[in-house]
């Protein structure tokens, strides 16, 4: 019998594809999964939850619908997610309580611990580390830790609120994810990397085999999961070529200290492509990613001038199209008869309400798949917020975490019902 046959017992979950120092994990594919009825099958998938922050806020005026409920006017900024407007919820009026301190509120974004500028601060344990205490260990990676960033910030800490280093590098996550071997067989994978070979060539031999074994839906999925890895080994590659290549001179001034919004997002598209592989791949279901936009703080403060205010909006324009992008490529992946989007909980939002006034109260937060019923604006009371820690209660009840509190949440997210 093959190692790949499926006639007589399904394929392991963990089946890998080796070759010369390399091995590439599986998608979850229907010949992994005994057989069982639909239903069985849905509760089979895993769940899983993606977490992102970007620190220096989002302009209220382009994030925030007019009207709630399903009939909402879309925004600016949302119109760039029309796409998944019926996969999405957006809030409205939701902050965390005693979170204030201006920056210093996002290292809060996952802990929703109070009063973070106050001397002796002693964070508590991010949303992602509870998860990963209790289901952590049904993945090779209990959790992933990730930021864009060039400093060291970080959204996940632990029980004793120590903060967790995040991976910087998406060639480095990539290579932890999907290279290893003895140290003189990864150095040689690596090298071939570098000349722009596929890890998928080291493996041919093995998923041909493979393929040629599975049903029509999982060769699909199989093709679809191969050439994300080889247009993810093809961007990473051209990534390192730009840095060998001499930059062109020019005969004007320096312009102002500003990143260029153009590379911020590309380096922001890597981080979702890796992030995706790692979720169809079922490396770990948990995923943090910090994105430190600190490189345009001094915009931020736009005081209304409106060539400020048009700059930051390109900026964040970018950000939401980077969004985009990640959650059309997690619908267009299948997994059981349902997307990844279906089984996977994508929370975007900010620890400021507004960067200008340096405000911790009325974050704009959108939830985006994980099977809830979406399509709506929840609107809550601007002036009273209510709490989003509240969401952290639904979020690992949906990943089936049996649990009422979080933080400083006490019980479930009003109007937010499963699906």
């Amino acid at each position: 019998m093959s190692d790949f046959s499926i006639r007589h017992r399904p394929l392991s979950r963990r089946t890998l594809l080796r070759g010369a120092g390399c091995a590439l994990a599986l998608p979850m594919l229907d010949a992994m999964l005994p057989a069982t009825s639909a239903g069985e099958d849905a509760d089979r998938i895993p769940r899983r939850m993606v977490a992102i922050e970007t620190n220096m806020g989002i302009l209220p005026q382009y994030f925030f619908p007019q009207g709630s409920g399903t009939d909402y006017q879309t925004s600016p900024y949302l119109e760039r997610l029309a796409a998944h407007r019926s996969q999405m919820t957006v809030f409205s009026g939701v902050s965390f309580p005693g979170v204030t301190g201006a920056h210093a509120a996002e290292k809060c974004f996952l802990t929703g611990t109070p009063h973070p500028e106050r001397g002796g601060f002693r964070n508590g344990v991010s949303l992602d580390q509870y998860a990963a205490e209790l289901i952590g260990n049904q993945t090779r990676y209990p959790s992933l830790v990730l930021a864009v960033t060039n400093e060291n910030p970080t959204l996940s800490y632990t029980r004793s609120g120590a903060p967790i280093p995040a991976e910087k590098s998406p060639r480095k996550l990539f290579q932890r994810l999907f290279v290893q071997g003895k140290p003189e067989e990864v150095e040689a994978n690596v090298e071939a990397l570098r000349q722009g070979r596929s890890t998928l060539d080291f493996v041919s031999d093995q998923s041909k085999r493979l393929s040629r074994s599975l049903s029509p839906v999982d060769q699909q999925r199989l093709d679809q999961y191969f050439t994300s890895v080889r247009e993810l080994e093809q961007r990473l590659q051209s990534s390192q070529e730009w840095e060998h290549k001499p930059k062109p001179s020019v005969h004007v001034p320096a312009p102002e200290d500003i990143e260029d919004a153009r590379a911020f997002v590309n380096r922001t598209r890597m981080t979702f492509d890796v992030i995706k592989l790692a979720l169809d791949t079922d490396s770990s279901r948990l995923v943090t990613l910090f994105i430190d936009t600190t490189v345009i703080h001094n915009i931020t403060h736009h005081g209304n001038r409106p060539e400020v205010l048009g700059e930051l909006k390109g900026h964040e324009e970018g950000q939401f199209d980077a969004l985009n992008g990640f959650l059309s490529s997690l619908q267009a992946s299948q997994e059981q008869g349902q997307t990844l989007l279906d089984r996977t909980m994508v929370l975007y939002g900010t620890c400021m309400g507004s960067a200008n006034s340096h405000s911790n109260v009325n974050l704009p937060t959108l939830l985006a798949g994980g099977g809830f019923r979406h399509g709506q604006h929840l609107a809550f009371d601007t002036e009273n917020n209510y709490p989003l820690s509240n969401l952290y209660v639904s979020m690992l009840q949906r990943l089936g975490i049996e649990t009422d509190q979080f933080s400083t949440g006490t019980t479930t997210l009003r109007g937010l019902e499963l699906a």
